[in-house]
């Protein structure tokens, strides 16, 4: 679809592939970064013919987080941004490149590898599922400058890890393996090659009913911590609006003759 200095976003049928396209710099997010990645994401937002995401980095890693150089002006003087005005909807900057692909209506996968360090690793947060090659170093970062995490890792990481795991790699700032990532559920799962994965994964979810899914996220993202009451009735209302629809009848006629189902967007 697009490449710029930054971003590379390119189409797989229904599958949108975005690649973080610095590899000289490991993708660290400077300011062009961070504002080609919400550019991405509001482009995807509205893109009703792609049925699910890639989200990967070019080169030796996913990202190495935040691009210190390019933000000494920051550190030097604090003041010189607006950390506190909500840019994108209820999050600045910083956070939209993190909680936007939560926020997207079909599911986004990230394809790990090398890296996701800092900001990377709040960035791998928002994605729906997470792969990681087996040799994949990650860290909640920004305690090693002295800083807190703030681009929406404290939003997403209470919804896959438990609260003492998050206290511990926050204060320490300590780099783990892959594994452990996945035992403490920052990570879905470990594979030799995580892209091509991730593409297949894709590839799958991209064949079923479109409306299904992004209903099916929709409802997993109100509900997961709503109460018994609203999740049932969530649950009925979004049920109601898949039943006997054109998709989901297409569904059913294609199980039954065993054939590709053709799903319109």
């Amino acid at each position: 679809m697009s490449k710029t200095d930054r971003i590379s976003l390119t189409r797989h049928g229904a599958v949108a592939h975005v690649e973080l396209n610095r590899p000289e710099k490991r993708n660290a997010l400077d300011q062009a970064m961070l504002e080609a990645i919400c550019e991405t994401i509001d482009t995807l937002h509205n893109a009703r013919d792609v049925r699910a995401v890639v989200l990967s980095g070019a080169g030796e890693g996913f990202c190495a987080g935040l691009d210190f150089f390019s933000f000494a002006a920051m550190l030097q003087d604090p003041s010189s941004l607006d950390f506190m005005a909500r840019t994108h909807g209820d999050a600045n900057l910083f956070q939209q490149v993190s909680v936007g692909w939560r926020d997207l209506p079909m599911p986004v996968i990230a394809a790990l590898h090398g890296t996701a360090f800092g900001g990377g690793f709040q960035i791998m947060l928002g994605a729906d599922i997470r792969i990681a090659a087996p040799d994949t170093r990650f860290s909640i970062m920004e305690g090693k400058w002295g800083l807190v995490p703030d681009m929406g890792g404290m939003a997403l990481m209470p919804q896959v890890a438990r609260q003492d795991v998050v206290r511990r790699l926050t204060y320490t700032a300590e780099i783990f393996e892959a594994e452990s990532a996945l035992e403490w559920g920052f990570v879905t799962e470990v594979a030799p090659d995580p892209l091509a994965r991730a593409m297949a994964l894709a590839e799958q979810i991209a064949n079923k009913n479109p409306d299904a899914v992004r209903g099916a996220k929709r409802l997993i993202s109100e509900t997961w911590t709503a109460p018994r009451a609203d999740t049932l009735r969530a649950e009925s209302e979004a049920q109601f609006e898949v039943l006997g629809k054109e998709n989901q009848r297409e569904a059913v006629m294609a199980n039954f003759e065993k054939r590709p189902p053709v799903f319109k967007d």
